[in-house]
């Protein structure tokens, strides 16, 4: 019953007028990046932060989220009409979807990536809803060790799952975590590593950080390779499925859904690994393999289901723990701290209108896609035909302008400039930018645990092994890394990333 409660309480948030248009703009939003390769919901969530201080917290939160989610099943649309991939969880529809569209089905394909989105964000909506609750239940009884052990945890997510190398995740790991210390010292306020630069004192910005590695690193990418631009010819038609590709696909929707709920609660890009593994699922267990690369319409169900799923039960360690299972995450509690909120399991207890709120706009949401993509989808393929060098300017003046916004300092301007140049060149040698801002995020908070956590010991570190919970994370920690390292292990890592 409380369950049905907390539901009735979100669809009374959700349902208001400011509340739905911010979600209808999230999601169009959403979807405009999916279907625009080089744009992705990282670098446009990082150039839109600036843009919700003026918002309530409750409805930036479901504006972001839209965006989210949307870029998900607009990724879907250059992936079926054009081979391109808008997002990276959508390269596996690339596979089935574009054979789809060469054959005359690309309606049908579009039409069963729009149906398993929404039957994976709803059965998603549900898993938020059922385990939001329970999961802050346990994470109220956490103390400093085991929110720090916690923590490291994330982070070791963080390096196994990443598609670089091992020690150069470890690296971006580090070098978020030294990010995160520039500024005033939490208990003395004394400088740190400011080197004497007055606009360093009161720390890097999260925005200028977010937006120089995501927005202006992934503009100088795009430049770099030469434009596939050309979408199918002649005009999509038969939009509706036949009912052979309904009963097809159903199992494989259901399959995927269960896959991405899952794997999208871990940290470390769920979204991505979910879609190849639920591919990989339907293949192995299809009748006939061979039709799989030649326009199998489970080829498509699949992955689009678990990616959206996966998109969706990634806000569970964030909404209760205060944790990012990825990079988005990591931004969603930018958006968080921005309106003065501290992520945790406290936000459920204290503000469950706002998790409420968020958690019903996800159904809200996905039936909105199912309604206004299919339309569209004339108007995102005459956007595929706009030169990228027409798209960037317009893309590094909303960066311009989103960092100057946060402190009015065109110092903050330079410095995401610099960033955008680190970000290029970690890109250049294969360093992952996500783990350098999962890290940035969480570094303060696990300062402060850790030095909680020596106070209550009186500087004795074995407090983190003589507790079981901050025993058990670190173990599992520890497990993970040495399992990720072994030879073995680490091959077939790269196979499923690198194909």
């Amino acid at each position: 019953m409380d369950l049905l409660a907390n539901l009735a309480l979100g669809l009374s948030v959700a349902v208001t007028p400011v509340n739905l248009g911010l979600c209808l703009v999230g999601v169009l939003v959403g979807t405009l990046i999916g279907v625009l390769p080089g744009l992705g919901p990282v670098a446009t969530i990082a150039m839109l932060l600036p843009l919700t201080f003026g918002l309530p917290p409750t409805g930036a939160l479901i504006m972001l989220a839209g965006i989210y989610y949307g870029a998900q099943y607009g990724g879907s649309t250059t992936s079926i009409l054009v081979n391109i991939p808008g997002e990276a969880s959508s390269v596996v529809t690339t596979i089935d979807g574009f054979q789809l569209a060469r054959r005359g089905r690309a309606g049908a394909a579009l039409a069963i990536a729009a149906i398993g989105s929404f039957f994976a964000g709803t059965l998603a909506t549900v898993l938020v809803a059922a385990l939001s609750a329970p999961l802050t239940t346990v994470a109220l009884a956490f103390g400093a060790p085991e929110y720090f052990s916690l923590m490291v945890l994330g982070l070791a997510f963080a390096v196994v799952l990443s598609h670089g190398a091992i020690p150069k995740s470890i690296a971006g790991i580090l070098l978020g975590l030294v990010l995160s210390m520039v500024g005033s010292d939490l208990a003395t306020g004394a400088a740190r590593l400011a080197f004497g630069v007055p606009e360093l004192s009161d720390g890097i910005g999260f925005v200028v950080i977010a937006m120089g590695v995501f927005g202006f690193a992934e503009i100088m990418r795009n430049l770099e390779a030469p434009e596939r631009r050309g979408a199918i010819g002649g005009r999509i038609t038969g939009l509706m499925p036949t009912r052979a590709d309904l009963v097809q696909s159903a199992p494989a929707i259901g399959r995927g859904s269960l896959i991405g709920s899952a794997l999208g609660i871990l940290p470390g890009g769920g979204a991505v690994i979910a879609s190849f593994a639920a591919y990989t699922l339907e293949k192995r267990v299809a009748k006939d393999p061979s039709r799989f690369g030649q326009g199998a319409i489970e080829g498509v169900a699949a992955p689009e289901s678990a990616n959206n799923a996966a998109a969706q039960t990634s806000f569970i360690p964030m909404l209760t723990l205060g944790i990012p299972a990825n990079a988005v995450m990591a931004l969603m509690i930018g958006a968080l701290t921005i309106q003065g909120i501290i992520p945790g399991p406290q936000v459920m207890s204290r503000q469950p209108d706002l998790v409420w709120g968020l958690i019903a706009s996800m159904w809200i949401g996905n039936l909105m896609l199912l309604v206004i993509n299919l339309p569209l989808v004339g108007v995102w393929v005459s956007l595929l035909r706009v030169p990228y060098r027409l798209l960037f300017p317009a893309v590094i003046a909303i960066c311009c302008i989103g960092a100057y916004s946060v402190n009015n300092s065109a110092f903050d301007v330079m410095l995401t400039g610099l960033f955008g140049l680190a970000g290029y060149w970690l890109a250049k040698h294969e360093f992952e930018p996500a783990p350098i801002l999962l890290s940035l995020v969480l570094g303060p908070p696990m300062e402060e645990n850790l030095r909680r956590a020596m106070v209550i010991s009186n500087g004795d570190p074995s407090v983190f092994l003589t507790r079981p919970i901050a025993a058990t994370l670190l173990g599992l920690t520890a497990v993970m890394l040495v399992l990720a390292m072994l030879p073995r292990i680490r091959r077939r890592r790269e196979q499923v990333f690198v194909g």
